[in-house]
């Protein structure tokens, strides 16, 4: 089995919770220069969380590391988020900040402003002027907007997951409404260093569209790593922690060999092709691939009843079908209280689901030992119980 690659971003995010000597020399290890512009690039993906100024403009940074300065050109505005070594040439907005509380900002849990070394400042036309459509005005008014839009960025915004949703047109606000179920069963983990496969990225067979929920769930999960799977190609949607994969989910092999490459996963949510076989495929390969604790998610299980996508609306406990087949995770979930077979051992799922959950459209599924005791021997399993406990009180 191959070892998962740790990306550098990772290792960034482990770093962040680390004390000040042990982050320094982290950093310096894993090079000031590489690292600085892997945070500048999560800052510039978090921008257009914020208001963006109209046109392009040029925030200069200027990070510390020890006795080393590093010099950047952060580019906002016009629909740009860039990062590219080296001063900007007469940009009006400024920063300066520690490298390590940069780290922090972008990465870590502890409480704090982490803001102590931070310097924002903006170069002041030569004369005043009022008009806004005077050159200079415009540029300042610019600079100042970038320069919010960036700092922003360096607070951890956080925002609801309905409100991440339709900033960044996923359907699971709208379309559907899953992101208030999706919030209550994820909520928990949303400080944490998650890894979250989605199986479906959108936008057909251009390799620069979709991946809106994407987007969403790595907003949502500051510190997560993010992993789309996809039929098509997708490679012009990568972010800095937001990986597209190519290969089909109706591939055992190709799961098997993906789990192992990238996992163990935290959250599995299949919105794939909905095909009923597929669904299934993807469960009996990636569900032994979630950590303890983690979730695997089905959406749009309408389709358990359209023939066409292999579903039965005659057969409702048909377990080829998704919600046919949810409903046998029911009866193992409670294993403990089926008399025994001579032989019959509960099967790997029957005791790793600690609960099902089932929403309209929407089914999400605990990963966790399942072993809570059972009811005790002695209570009767093929009598009568009234006529039992009769006979019990009269001493019979």
């Amino acid at each position: 089995m191959p070892t998962p690659a740790i990306s550098l971003e990772t290792r960034l995010i482990a770093l962040a919770d680390r004390s000040d000597a042990e982050a320094a020399a982290g950093l310096a290890e894993l090079g000031a220069r590489p690292a600085a512009e892997a945070l500048l690039r999560e800052a510039a993906s978090r921008a257009p969380l914020f208001p963006e100024p109209p046109v392009k403009t040029a925030v200069r940074v200027v990070l510390r590391l020890g006795g080393e300065r590093l010099e950047y050109t952060v580019t906002l505005g016009g629909g740009a988020a860039d990062v590219a070594p080296g001063p900007a040439e007469g940009a009006r907005a400024y920063l300066a900040q520690d490298l390590v509380e940069l780290l922090r900002a972008l990465y870590g849990t502890a409480p704090g402003r982490h803001q102590a070394t931070r310097e924002l400042r903006i170069t002041e036309p030569e004369r005043p002027s009022f008009d806004p459509a005077d050159p200079e005005h415009a540029e300042r008014a610019a600079a100042v907007t970038a320069l919010h839009q960036l700092a922003g960025a360096l607070s951890r915004p956080e925002r609801s997951l309905d409100e991440l949703a339709v900033r960044f047109g996923s359907d699971k606000w709208g379309g559907h409404w899953y992101t208030p179920h999706y919030d209550r069963y994820f909520a928990p983990l949303r400080n944490d260093p998650v890894t979250l496969l989605e199986i479906g990225i959108g936008g057909y067979d251009a390799p620069d569209q979709g991946g809106a929920s994407l987007r969403m769930w790595k907003h949502y999960f500051r510190r997560g790593t993010v992993y789309g799977l996809d039929i098509y190609e997708k490679h012009g949607i990568a972010e800095p922690r937001l990986h597209p994969l190519r290969g089909d989910q109706g591939d055992p092999a190709y799961l098997e060999g993906l789990a192992a490459e990238t996992g163990p996963f935290d959250i599995v949510i299949d919105d794939g092709s909905h095909l009923n076989h597929h669904v299934l495929t993807s469960f009996g390969s990636l569900f032994r691939h979630l950590r303890p604790g983690g979730l695997y998610v089905i959406e749009d299980t309408q389709t358990a009843y359209w023939p066409g996508w292999g579903g039965n609306a005659a057969d409702l406990t048909d377990a080829g079908t998704s919600m046919g087949f949810v409903k046998t995770l029911l009866d193992g979930l409670n294993h403990q209280e089926r008399p025994e077979t001579p032989g019959q051992e509960p099967s790997y799922t029957d005791r790793h689901i600690a609960a099902v959950h089932v929403h309209h459209n929407l089914v999400v599924i605990e990963k966790a030992l399942n072993a809570e005791q059972g009811a005790p021997s002695w209570v009767p399993r093929d009598v009568d119980p009234y006529s039992w406990y009769t006979a019990a009180a009269d001493g019979e």
